[in-house]
């Protein structure tokens, strides 16, 4: 029974933060296998190449995998929009075309609640059935965005290929490091005046269990993932115990505008609205109907990291 039950697993983005522990995890009772452009911690075998890459679907056949998680993306966008583009959108869809041709039966995407945009009419609340409408200006919300049209289309021509994709708020754990966390790291939060800047967290692990329950019942659905409840900036400063710099979004867009002009940034005074207007996650169907009920809320899970990753006493 066990035997009938292991399943064989590919992750893409294999060698990064949770793709490399998940591999762990599922390892544990899967055949697990890797993909990534840097080489794998070794707890699993990662084959070193590209989401784009043809010979994609000739791995898959050969170890007759029955799951992808495709968890590779550009997370910081860097100069070459057109690059970030072809890896995200296009290394996307050579994975989708390769799980059909070597009849792979389930897939498990990271979407991202960034897909939804940064909007001044946003929900205050914002449920799976809103509408994705990213932000163009935004190359990681534009990409998610378009990657999940293209899942829409992929659903509808392939069924036999089946969906799962999920849309994390902002992961926090241990040991995040990134654009948002260094946000966090400074002596003054920035904030937008008239604005609560809302942020809704979720844990890493309660990322992991997620997607290893999904993978274990071969789920399908799209969930937002997020932990109960939702963090101002003020709140998030009186966690940390740092001052908020509430400034006019006019005066924060020039101060941007002038920094890029100089080169000092590489961010321009579209930016205001990722602050301004974050997309604020309900998990209620990630809950109700997926049947995961995560760990820490987002209060829990940002005193967490500012424990751990800030060594902040809280």
């Amino acid at each position: 029974m066990a035997i009938a039950m292991r399943k064989r697993i590919l992750i893409t983005g294999a060698a990064g933060y949770l793709g490399s522990q998940l591999g762990e995890r599922l390892a544990r009772s899967h055949e697990v296998f890797g993909v990534d452009i840097r080489e794998g911690s070794g707890a699993f075998p990662v084959a070193v190449m590209d989401v784009r890459d043809a010979a994609l679907v000739g791995l898959l056949r050969e170890k007759a995998i029955t799951h992808v998680v495709h968890l590779a993306s550009i997370l910081q966008p860097g100069p070459d929009r057109e690059r970030d583009y072809d890896i995200d959108v296009n290394g996307t869809r050579n994975v989708l075309d390769a799980c059909i041709q070597a009849g792979v039966q389930h897939l498990t995407y990271t979407s991202s609640g960034a897909a939804y945009g940064y909007h001044a009419d946003n929900p205050a609340w914002i449920d799976e059935t809103d509408a994705l409408r990213g932000n163009v200006e935004f190359s990681y919300s534009d990409h998610k965005r378009l990657i999940e049209e293209m899942l829409a289309d992929y659903r509808q021509k392939h069924a036999a290929l089946k969906q799962l994709v999920f849309r994390p708020g902002t992961v926090l754990g241990a040991s995040t490091d990134n654009l948002i966390t260094n946000l966090f790291r400074k002596k003054r939060l920035l904030a937008v005046s008239g604005s609560a800047s809302p942020f809704v967290f979720i844990w890493d692990q309660d990322v992991l269990n997620a997607i290893e329950s999904g993978i274990e019942r071969s789920s399908t659905g799209l969930f937002n993932m997020a932990g109960d409840g939702a963090l101002s900036i003020d709140e998030i400063g009186a966690i940390l115990g740092k001052p908020v710099l509430h400034v006019p979004a006019a005066a924060i867009a020039a101060a941007l505008a002038v920094g890029n002009f100089l080169r000092l940034t590489r961010y321009g005074p579209e930016q205001v609205n990722f602050l301004r207007y974050r997309p604020v996650l309900s998990n209620r169907r990630l809950k109700e109907e997926f049947g995961y009920q995560p760990a820490k809320s987002s209060e829990d899970t940002f005193r967490f990291f500012a424990r751990h990753a800030l060594n902040i006493p809280v």
